[in-house]
């Protein structure tokens, strides 16, 4: 499942050098707006402990983890949705994505300039969605007028359409966010072809010291306090720090580093674990001696569409699933003793996967 984060943010908050701790991929991380003009792609594979202890009990031949794209976007300016900077172009990356990373900056240094002259994390965050909103309002109008007149001619599908952009605008108009509107998942489902950049799910990234990578500053409580109304996460994370640590080769070298800090672990684990629920998806595991594997699967997945992620002939020829517990499974320590002691269920195809089950598959094609 390719799916994707897009890390968003104006220029110079530090996107590219969180983009480059997060993946092997190297994006210019320059002193100056645009540097990263386009998109970076980066393939990052999940952190999961539950798959090393697997590993552990069966000594499979590889191992194999789930991963989240996270694309690094060009930095926006204000006048983005009218074309200033990049402006169409950012957007249009932002669309691709199915969740955003939006990183503020709330660290002080004289030696790298603010587009805007100062820190203000929350004056920053309101630009960005000032921008977004602008561009979703200019979406949502043009299919009003599209739409009003089936309206009003009494095609009732279309009423209810209208009705919902209506809805969305009027939040717009106020400078609310497409996410803040709660529709009915049929509703929402008709209008699905909107894609609004405000109705992705957010996650703010508070780009902090060193000093304060444990705790935060008033920077971030100052965010914290413009966004408590939004039930949207916020993560804080000292990219600095984080690229300091990307350079050491050994893991126990990391992990020392982390403990000076006062850190348990990588600010860029807890971001990609983050980013991972955000796009509200779950892990299943296949376990067998020639590798243990990590599955990526959207929660409330019933198990013939999680055997369609492993292979399409796996959904089609479904049969049934054999389900054990990962915690059976790390308790029993085997398969087998999973199978003796009846901790191995066989279920069918209404079966709703759950976040760690190790499945296996039987079908027929």
């Amino acid at each position: 499942m390719a799916l994707q984060c897009g890390i968003v943010g104006l220029p110079n908050v530090g996107k590219s050098t969180l983009f480059n701790c997060l993946s092997n991929a190297k994006a210019q991380a320059a002193n100056f707006p645009f540097c990263t003009i386009e998109p970076n792609v980066g393939v990052i594979t999940v952190p999961d402990e539950r798959l090393n202890k697997l590993a552990e009990l069966v000594h499979p031949q590889r191992i194999v983890p789930t991963t989240v794209e996270i694309v690094d976007i060009a930095g926006l300016v204000k006048g983005a949705s009218k074309g200033e900077g990049l402006g169409n172009k950012f957007l249009a990356n932002i669309r691709e994505t199915d969740a955003i990373l939006h990183v503020l900056r709330c660290f002080d240094n004289d030696n790298i300039t603010h587009v805007d002259g100062s820190i203000n994390p929350v004056r920053d965050k309101e630009i960005i969605d000032y921008e977004l909103q602008l561009k979703d309002l200019e979406t949502v109008e043009s299919r009003i007028s599209k739409v009003q007149k089936q309206a009003a001619a009494g095609d009732k599908q279309a009423k209810t359409v209208y009705d919902i952009y209506v809805q969305y605008r009027d939040a717009l108009l106020q400078g609310k966010s497409a996410r803040t509107v709660k529709l009915d998942p049929l509703d929402k489902k008709l209008v699905k072809d909107l894609y609004l950049l405000t109705d992705k799910p957010v996650m703010y990234v508070c780009n902090v010291d060193e000093a304060s990578a444990v705790k935060g500053n008033a920077y971030v409580d100052a965010l914290r306090e413009s966004v408590k109304d939004e039930g949207a996460e916020i993560l804080i994370v000292a990219a600095a720090t984080e690229a300091d640590i990307a350079e050491l080769e050994t893991y126990e070298e990391r992990q020392m580093f982390l403990g000076e800090v006062g850190l348990n672990e990588s600010g860029v684990a807890r971001l990609i674990r983050a980013a991972y629920h955000l796009l509200d998806l779950q892990t299943y595991f296949t376990c067998g001696v020639q590798e243990v594997r990590a599955w990526t699967f959207g929660r409330g997945w019933k198990a013939p569409q999680c055997a369609g992620v492993i292979h399409t002939d796996f959904e089609k020829g479904f049969i049934r699933a054999e389900v054990i517990k990962y915690d059976d499974f790390t308790t029993l320590g085997s398969e087998a003793a999973c199978k003796e002691a009846g901790k191995m269920s066989v279920e069918g195809k209404e079966y709703v996967v759950t976040d760690g089950d190790i499945m296996h598959f039987r079908f027929n094609v």
